[in-house]
């Protein structure tokens, strides 16, 4: 099982099953450059897969929205690990909570050098939980019905999976959010809902 520890500003620490400990903290404009090379970084079928087009680079943008937090109620994740006196980039969220509908969507990915080590169950995990503390009702994605790393990571972490509404490349994959009292959650999770 994953554990979270509460970290100062919003951020997570989060526990590996093999003890390995990574860093989950909302994005800022001073990682625009590292959030860049990131995506830069993946291979072109796993950033197809995020963006779901052929793209070299994150579109400047997007870039844009992903580095401001808390901007149009979406947010960014960053997943770091402590790296030579800096981090590295190995995993990135997106997420945007839905009032009207009580719904929170969202996106990630993970570096390919760090699949199969729990990042992506742990991280949809922790969106879980920001997903409660904003008192949302349910946790949805889309990905290309070609994703099959995604596809099984959903269902893996609880999630069904069916169409997305007007769009037959894409898969739609979706859970029921517990609502869950903010008593011992992650002090992230009570930050995003504060925002």
């Amino acid at each position: 099982m994953f554990a979270l520890d509460p970290l100062e500003h919003g951020g997570d620490a989060l526990r590996l099953p093999g003890g390995q400990v990574l860093t989950v903290r909302f994005a800022m404009p001073s990682d625009a450059a590292a959030l860049q090379a990131y995506f830069r970084g993946l291979s072109a079928r796993s950033r197809y897969n995020r963006l779901m087009g052929a793209a070299l680079e994150l579109p400047q943008h997007q870039l844009d929205k992903f580095v401001h937090a808390g901007e149009d109620g979406s947010y960014s994740l960053l997943v770091t690990l402590a790296d030579y006196g800096g981090e590295a980039i190995v995993a990135e969220a997106r997420y945007a909570f839905e009032p009207q509908t009580g719904h929170v969507e969202f996106g990630l990915s993970v570096d390919d050098r760090w699949h199969r080590r729990g990042i992506g169950t742990a991280l949809i995990g922790n969106l879980q939980g920001r997903a409660a503390a904003f008192g949302a009702l349910r946790l949805f994605g889309d990905t290309l019905r070609s994703n099959e790393a995604m596809i099984a990571l959903a269902r893996k972490t609880g999630c069904a999976a069916g169409r997305t509404p007007g769009d037959w490349k894409q898969v739609r994959f979706e859970k029921l959010i517990v609502p869950a009292p903010l008593q011992g959650c992650c002090a992230g999770f009570r930050a995003d809902a504060m925002r």
